[in-house]
């Protein structure tokens, strides 16, 4: 079963490639293809408009951590649609590598960790456990940019 279709299997459904703003310009790539590595910057979700969705605000303070982990996995949906237009299919995917979380925490907040499993459970739901487990960590931060609540980035491995 491709990663496609356990997607579909499980009702999960890949938002646009992301666009950014009128007037916002990145010096960086979202998924740079470096051989057998494909290394994805930060990312926030993706609307179904292809635009940013943030999520935006304070863990701990604006979202709750079960809001959080949500957002997660939306984000985790954003690079999987990214990283699919880059590369054509989802099945050239061998390995995730590792997955690294920031998330905007208000102070004393000591959860992070259990907001990005919302990433990591749709990755290992997708590809399963021996293509998707990762390497991962999860910290809290007092500010991203834009105001997001939380970005995520990583690395996997491709077959050619």
């Amino acid at each position: 079963m491709t990663p496609e279709q356990r997607l579909e299997d499980l009702g999960l459904v890949l938002p646009p490639k992301t666009q950014l703003p009128e007037g916002l310009t990145l010096p960086f790539a979202f998924v740079n293809v470096v051989g057998n590595r494909v290394l994805f910057s930060g990312h926030p979700k993706t609307g179904d408009d292809g635009g940013l969705a943030g999520p935006f605000g304070t863990v701990g303070a604006d979202l709750t951590t079960e809001q959080a982990y949500e957002e997660a996995r939306g984000i985790a949906l954003s690079v999987l649609a990214n990283i699919k237009a880059e590369i054509g299919e989802l099945s050239r995917i061998t390995n995730w590598v590792r997955v690294f979380g920031m998330v905007t925490s208000a102070p004393g907040y000591k959860e992070q960790h259990v907001a990005i499993n919302g990433f990591s459970d749709v990755v290992i739901d997708v590809f399963g456990s021996e293509v998707g487990r990762h390497a991962r960590s999860a910290i809290g931060v007092a500010g991203l940019p834009l105001g997001f609540a939380m970005e995520i980035e990583g690395e996997v491995l491709i077959r050619d």
